[in-house]
C-alpha cells in the first residue's frame, strides 16, 4: 500500500534531480527522482469514542491534529461519520 497521510492525503512525488554542474554547464539534465512524504504511524486517544486509534500521518497532519484534535481532523478528512 502507498505510503499516503490520512488527514491530508500528502503522498509522494516526481521532482527534478539538480546538480552543481548545471551552473557550470549549458545543458546537464540529471533525471528525476521520487520525494517521499514525512509519514509517521502514531497513536491517538480520542475521548468523544473513548478508543485509540493508529493513523499513519505526515508530520502536517500531526500538527493539524494538535491543532483541531484527532475527533474534529478525523471527521474533516472523512474517516468518521
Amino acid at each position: 500500500m502507498a505510503k499516503v497521510c490520512m488527514i491530508t492525503g500528502k503522498s509522494g512525488i516526481t521532482v527534478g534531480g539538480y546538480s552543481n554542474r548545471t551552473r557550470a554547464t549549458q545543458f546537464n539534465p540529471t533525471g528525476s527522482r521520487r520525494a517521499k512524504a514525512n509519514i509517521q504511524t502514531k497513536k491517538f486517544f480520542i475521548p468523544e469514542l473513548g478508543m485509540e486509534v493508529t493513523l499513519d500521518v505526515s508530520a502536517k497532519g500531526i500538527k493539524t491534529i494538535q491543532k483541531k484534535g484527532p475527533f474534529k481532523a478525523m471527521k474533516d478528512a472523512g474517516l468518521i461519520q
